[in-house]
């Protein structure tokens, strides 16, 4: 299914000249046209996070991994998945080529439609990728979905994000998402869990996340987190955590224009900003990206 470039870019990466033809960004999967080495990558990515994710990963996403039909032998079928989701909390799988604009993103989370990379990594990329993939996508989203709280949330993030263009106020609306849906923790009765996509289809973040010394894990407060930039290009240096998954519903359901209001023309807080006002669960040493720092100063 894909070509051999290593530099192969997809969805809205590729450039216009690749732009699907319908309006919505929606390709068919082409679950036949995978080959044997890409559902071999998907079985290797698989079975790593199989054996890793026991006692890291939220009971609510374990639950959705077993209810779904999602195995190691090959890439699901997005209209298998569909099925079972759509008779659980109404929402279904569509195939994108990759990234998508954001209003389209927007459209079909506002309308319970989950778009989805179709395109898999290659093995030399098993441990980061740019892009978000057919096993980040469905391995790391889907099984959250099947949780009610999860589906109305997602939805709701729609919704707002069509709202948030309108205002201008994307980029805040973004980190929410980020910090919550691609990397967000929660609190169980046995510990700190992975609830986040980003975090638990990666092997080294979701290790990172839970027992490495050098980030932050500071309570969520929604005001704080659309004041926080992020990184795209490595591990995060603050983790944002829930007491529980129902706050997510809470957010679902409140007015975030006096948010908005609130922190209009108030400065961004960087990655690893620690404030007074912080609930701190760990204050990170820092080591890490110190590090990588040190390393990009000496090039």
């Amino acid at each position: 299914m894909q070509a051999n470039d290593k530099a192969v870019k997809h969805g809205l990466a590729a450039g216009d000249a690749h732009r699907p033809e319908r309006a919505d960004w929606t390709i068919d999967q082409g679950w036949d046209n995978y080959s044997a080495e890409e559902h071999a990558v998907w079985k290797t990515l698989f079975e790593r996070q199989a054996r890793l994710l026991p006692g890291r990963a939220c009971d609510e996403f374990v639950a959705g991994m077993r209810a779904l039909p999602i195995g190691a032998d090959q890439i699901p079928d997005f209209r298998r998945l569909s099925d079972v989701l759509m008779k659980h909390t109404g929402w279904q799988v569509v195939a994108v080529p990759g990234l998508v604009p954001d209003d389209v993103f927007f459209e079909h989370l506002a309308n319970r439609r989950f778009p989805a990379g179709h395109f898999i990594r290659r093995r030399e990329q098993l441990d980061y990728l740019e892009e978000p993939d057919v096993f980040h996508d469905v391995f790391g989203h889907v099984p959250m979905l099947m949780n009610p709280v999860i589906a109305d949330y997602i939805q709701a993030y729609g919704v707002g994000g069509l709202r948030a263009q309108k205002l201008g106020v994307l980029d805040k609306l973004a980190r929410v998402y980020w910090y919550t849906v691609e990397f967000g923790l929660v609190k169980q009765r046995d510990g700190l869990r992975i609830y986040g996509a980003g975090i638990v289809s990666s092997y080294t973040e979701s290790i990172f996340s839970l027992d490495d010394p050098s980030p932050n894990r500071i309570g969520f407060d929604l005001a704080r987190v659309m004041r926080t930039r992020y990184r795209i290009d490595d591990f995060q240096e603050s983790y944002f955590v829930l007491d529980h998954l129902d706050e997510l519903l809470e957010l679902a359901n409140i007015d975030f224009d006096p948010v908005y209001a609130a922190i209009k023309d108030q400065p961004d807080y960087l990655p690893g900003d620690v404030l007074d006002t912080d609930r701190v669960l760990t204050r990170g040493n820092g080591t890490y990206h110190a590090a990588r720092r040190a390393e990009t100063a000496a090039l």
